[in-house]
């Protein structure tokens, strides 16, 4: 579904590169957690795939087509994007915002009203009891179940997200969590998420990239990057959550 191939990218004339021969695949329906500490480059690889920016030498392919060869807009309508800023128009209401696409589509109205209905079902926003609300009426988890909304409204098949749930709660940020991975699996959605959670990458990706100074060290499974780790900053980042959860289990033992 999206293929990566030698990508690179310099915001200054190749003195630094940001991104530097990236290269993966990602299968129809997986789930790619994308993981690195902060100027890693995960973000900017995920930009790439839908143009919000541009390689500076390599090849993008989403459903086998070069991304440079697609009209940017209209790529970006048929990928949905969630990122942590949520991005809703203020003064649209929630069903004003999550009909924004396929209105730009020109879907007929019928079927407009009967998909919005449907994906905030999905993220567990009744149309009847939020529709006509607005995002300054919605609480920061609610606006970010918009957002997941809102990308799902043009039945996409790829997802990109980038830090979605960094912003909320840990309590809220574990049930979008869940309501995520559930419309993934019931979808069959190709998703790429960009996270510095090891743990949330762990617990909801298919297979981890693990990212640093603008390289891909190592992908694979959760359980091949906890049980091989074949680097020592995969082995440091994948040891976080070891370590944390034996540090509840010795608590949990205590008198």
């Amino acid at each position: 579904m999206i293929e990566l191939i030698n990508i690179k990218k310099s915001f200054d004339d190749d003195s630094a590169l940001a991104v530097s021969n990236v290269s993966l695949n990602v299968k129809k329906g997986e789930f790619l957690g994308l993981i690195g500490e902060s100027g890693s480059g995960k973000t900017t690889t995920l930009k790439m795939i839908n143009r919000l920016e541009e390689p500076s030498s390599g090849e993008i392919r989403v459903k086998g087509e070069n991304v440079l060869d697609r009209n940017p807009e209209e790529l970006r309508r048929n990928i949905g994007y969630v990122f942590q800023g949520i991005g809703l128009f203020p003064h649209y209401t929630v069903l004003e915002n999550v009909s924004a696409v396929p209105e730009l589509l020109r879907w007929e109205k019928q079927r407009i009203n009967k998909r919005c209905e449907e994906t905030l079902r999905m993220v567990g926003l009744p149309i009847k009891s939020y529709g006509s609300r607005y995002p300054s009426q919605l609480s920061g988890g609610q606006q970010q179940r918009v957002g997941v909304a809102r990308a799902l409204a043009a039945e996409p098949e790829v997802i990109l997200m980038d830090e979605p749930f960094g912003a909320l709660d840990p309590i809220t940020r574990a049930e979008l969590q869940e309501e995520v991975k559930r419309i993934h699996q019931q979808l069959d959605l190709t998703i790429i998420m960009v996270t510095h959670d090891m743990t949330e990458a762990l617990l909801m990706a298919d297979r981890i990239a693990v990212m640093k100074g603008g390289e891909i060290l190592q992908i694979g499974t959760p359980t091949e990057l906890l049980n091989h780790p074949d680097h020592d900053y995969v082995r440091k980042i994948v040891e976080m959550p070891k370590k944390r959860a034996d540090r509840l289990e010795e608590l949990m033992r205590l008198p």
